[in-house]
């Protein structure tokens, strides 16, 4: 199965050269790269035309249409794949991920894979992550995922409408997080698998939650803004919800 990999960036480029550099050490060689870049400037695009890789690298210029998911579901208009996932334009895929994944889904039939952030040394960082494979419910959606390390069959796509692009980073509204969540818990509610394992995952510079400083906190809240209207839009419930505000 062919995998796209769709980055959407802004305000990056050194992490986004760093990334497509890890993807030439990748097990598997049957993927392609779409880049929706925008930034106001057209540094990234000059720089990936230079570049040699031996994978297919396609960018495209989206300065005036910003947000991540908006960016997102340009690319996926774009994809070629049977298999979709959404790197993050900091992050780094190990070499064996993607392989990995496409077995994961051959044992176990799910239309969506999941794992989870991990520091170099393989601890989990950036969230709390169930520490079991398992089935994702709605129940342990925010315990069993992170948007990069999210890996969708086509046809979830095909079946809904893509990322909501009122949620994410860069929406013009306050729910800046968990734009993947609310993907995941649309796909449950129209009957499609999904399947975690913590064996799976990528890196990611980690986040300091435990000393946070000003720009820390306020992106805490941008985030905790985003879930908490993801949990409302679901019809979650007060149990629910009351367990997180608590945390």
């Amino acid at each position: 199965m062919q995998v796209s990999l769709v980055m959407s960036t802004r305000g990056r480029f050194d992490e986004v050269l760093q990334f497509i550099h890890a993807l030439e050490h990748l097990d598997c060689r049957d993927f392609e790269l779409i880049i929706v870049d925008q930034n106001a400037d057209t540094r990234l695009q000059e720089a990936c035309s230079a570049l040699r890789v031996d994978f297919p690298l396609r960018l495209v210029r989206s300065p005036l249409a910003t947000g991540l998911s908006r960016g997102r579901n340009m690319g996926i208009a774009l994809a070629q794949g049977d298999v979709l996932c959404f790197p993050d334009d900091d992050c780094v895929y190990p070499p064996s991920l993607i392989t990995d994944v496409l077995a994961r889904f051959e044992e176990t039939g799910a239309d969506i894979v999941c794992g989870r952030a991990a520091a170099p040394d393989g601890r989990s960082i950036n969230g709390r992550f169930e520490t079991s494979a398992q089935r994702v419910d709605r129940a342990n959606v925010f315990t069993t995922q992170i948007e990069w390390v999210v890996f969708f069959k086509r046809r979830v796509f095909d079946a809904l409408d893509g990322y909501d692009e009122d949620i994410g980073v860069g929406a013009a509204t306050p729910w800046q997080s968990c734009e993947g969540p609310d993907l995941t818990i649309r796909a449950i509610d129209a009957g499609f698998s999904v399947y975690y394992d913590p064996a799976l995952f990528a890196h990611h510079p980690e986040l300091d939650t435990r000393n946070p400083d000003n720009a820390m906190r306020a992106k805490g809240r941008r985030y905790a803004r985003g879930m908490g209207h993801v949990i409302r839009k679901h019809d979650y419930g007060l149990l629910y919800l009351a367990k997180y505000l608590v945390r």
